[in-house]
């Protein structure tokens, strides 16, 4: 009898432990986001990434910053879901965020990819850039991690029309990420 219940305890720890192992799903992720967002008068960002990105990783750098991540936590309830991950890393991926992605208009666009909601879930805006192809026809593309001018001042125009951060912080925001990008190159 002793021995079945050990059985049966090993068994229920190890079902455990595997459940939650299992990544949280991007609507419980989103909608929890948006409860908080609700509580605390935030919008929502949700930011796509994967482990192999080196453009998650230096958005994610640029917003932890530690003069930047007090303006986007006073601003945002920000949570990532995993995508477009490889081999035996998919088990990462939070179930149903690429197709998330994809709905919001991310497919085929690369990573990072962010979406801003206000805390009712409504689309406020979206990492699409509006630039120009080869052919010069006007298309929109992912900004991904601003890192060019351009690509910063869509992402800070963004900031300016969807959130209260003011002129100083939202130069301070264009200012680190351009840094960034200039220490990079060097």
């Amino acid at each position: 009898m002793k021995f079945i219940i050990s059985v049966l305890l090993t068994f229920g720890l190890i079902t455990g432990a595997i459940a939650q192992d299992q990544p949280k799903p991007s609507d419980k992720i989103f909608n929890e986001a948006c409860t908080k967002a609700k509580l605390e008068n935030k919008k929502v960002m949700i930011i796509f990434h994967a482990s192999w990105c080196g453009w998650c990783k230096r958005m994610d750098s640029i917003m932890n910053m530690p003069e930047l991540k007090p303006l986007f936590e006073k601003t945002f309830v920000i949570e990532h879901m995993v995508v477009l991950e490889n081999g035996t890393k998919k088990a990462l991926e939070n179930p149903g965020a690429e197709a998330f992605m994809n709905e919001n208009g991310g497919e085929k666009q690369g990573i990072p990819f962010w979406l801003f909601f206000d805390a009712k879930g409504k689309l406020l805006a979206k990492s699409m850039m509006p630039t120009k192809d080869k052919a010069g026809k006007e298309i929109k593309a992912n900004t991904g991690c601003p890192a060019q001018p351009d690509e910063v001042a869509f992402f800070v125009g963004l900031l300016k029309k969807t959130t209260n951060l003011t002129e100083a912080e939202l130069a301070l925001i264009s200012e680190k990420f351009l840094l960034k990008k200039a220490a990079a190159t060097h």
